[in-house]
């Protein structure tokens, strides 16, 4: 034991003021070699797996595989200079130090957050796109998904770099200066990149409850879509609302001194923003009784559309000129509103027409349930109906009842059956006569 310890303390070679021993040269080996073999049983075992599953093209594969060995190579080269001791200082000042070891530590901490913010995406929209698969994503719907994934990459990014920004401020304690200071309290960069880290992770923890882990619930359950948004949304303020109180709080901005601050201001504020407020409440309404919902289509004042998105304050309803109109929310709580689609995706329409006296009735019923039952529109259960409804003064009044789910275009459909019941009456020799007076003009005598 002696002669190995004197062996690993014979100093071989001298460089500068610093003596290489023996023993400095194993370590070094060992930390290789060990860094070696780590990078084999990675790349051998674990990344085929992964790549298998991520179906990655071969130029990511090589990128991370590039990025993974830079990672375990750098790794081994921060252990050989702590373990010989060549963590040389390279820049000082009276307040601040540079190291070669922090240098390194940098440089790892940024391949270290590009792998973590690629595999994690991947990870992401791997599970994301597996389940739309599952659900069987209409070709209509690719392009929101699309920009779902986009976002969910686009929120790792940068949450993941904001986190690697927060590391190197702590390596590097100087560029952790101070923006401004107020008796105790002091107000530092880092807390900044906290705040930003803390909002980031709150929005990718939302997409990932309500993209991946509660779809897979809504569709056990079968939950309408309409539903869904609803609970996703509800989710999405509670989760937005806790991250901005920690954000806050990672400011170092303590929230009872805001309550009480704000308590005043928020009595005339509230006196002049009573409207706003009604539609906050509003929309918090709509969101958790779902009595219109994304997708619905609905009536408000004459205007028919369909629900495209519920906010806290407003909704988007898409006209059917495909027109957005922004209605505020208490417009739906407070006013009549008809809901086509509230209960059932059918709803039944009429259209009304008279023919002369004197036409045979049963021929008249046979036509129009003959051109109800041909368009394609028009379902057959329940059946379309003729019913004869007045003897007008100058017609035989009918309406012909029909039921459709197609609302949006339903005024394109009734003009299509008036311009077949026009053909058709006239094949048939059906007039339709036009309002008609008898003038009885009385001379002078």
């Amino acid at each position: 034991m002696n002669e190995l310890q004197g062996f690993l303390q014979q100093i071989l070679f001298q460089i500068g003021n610093k003596f290489f021993t023996a023993g400095h040269l194993v370590s070094v080996f060992v930390i290789l070699t060990l860094a070696f073999f780590v990078n084999r049983l990675i790349n051998k075992i674990w990344l085929p797996k992964y790549f298998e599953q991520e179906e990655a093209v071969t130029t990511n594969r090589k990128r991370m595989q590039r990025t993974i060995a830079l990672i375990i190579g750098l790794v081994a080269l921060l252990a050989i200079v702590w373990t010989v001791g060549l963590d040389y200082e390279l820049f000082s000042t009276e307040s601040w130090t540079i190291r070669v070891a922090n240098i390194i530590e940098a440089i790892l901490i940024i391949q270290f957050a590009r792998l973590m913010e690629w595999v994690i995406s991947k990870a992401l929209v791997y599970n994301f796109k597996r389940t739309r698969v599952e659900d069987g994503v209409e070709d209509t719907q690719q392009y929101a998904s699309k920009e779902n994934e986009n976002s969910a990459s686009r929120m790792v990014q940068y949450a993941v770099y904001v986190f690697a920004i927060n590391l190197l401020l702590q390596g590097f304690k100087q560029l952790d200066f101070t923006i401004f200071s107020f008796q105790d309290y002091s107000f530092r960069i880092s807390n900044v990149f906290w705040a930003i880290f803390v909002i980031l992770l709150a929005q990718l923890f939302a997409w990932i409850l309500t993209q991946l882990v509660l779809h897979n619930y809504y569709r056990s359950k079968k939950i309408n879509v309409g539903s869904q948004y609803a609970i996703n949304q509800l989710l999405k303020y509670v989760i937005y609302v806790a991250a901005g109180v920690m954000a806050l709080d990672s400011l170092g901005i303590k929230m009872t001194v805001i309550w009480g601050g704000a308590a005043a201001l928020l009595v005339g504020v509230g006196l002049g923003l009573q409207q706003t407020f009604n539609d906050l409440i509003s929309g918090i309404i709509l969101l958790s009784e779902r009595t219109v919902e994304v997708g619905n289509v609905v009536e408000i004042n004459g205007l028919v559309g369909t629900v495209r998105k519920i906010g806290l304050r407003t909704s988007m309803v898409e006209s059917r000129d495909n027109i957005i109109v922004i209605v505020p929310n208490s417009k739906l709580t407070i006013d009549n509103v008809v809901n086509w689609s509230q209960e059932d995706d059918k709803v039944r329409f009429k259209i009304s027409i008279g023919v002369a006296y004197g036409t045979d009735t049963e021929l008249v019923k046979k036509l129009l349930l003959k051109v109800a039952r041909e368009n394609v529109y028009i379902m057959d259960f329940p059946s379309p109906v003729v019913r004869m409804v007045a003897f007008g003064e100058s017609s035989l009044d009918f309406d012909l009842l029909f039921w459709s789910r197609n609302f949006i275009v339903i005024e394109d459909i009734k003009s299509d059956l008036r311009f077949a019941i026009d053909k058709i009456f006239r094949e048939n020799e059906i007039s339709i006569p036009f309002p008609q007076r008898d003038i009885w003009m009385k001379g002078n005598a």
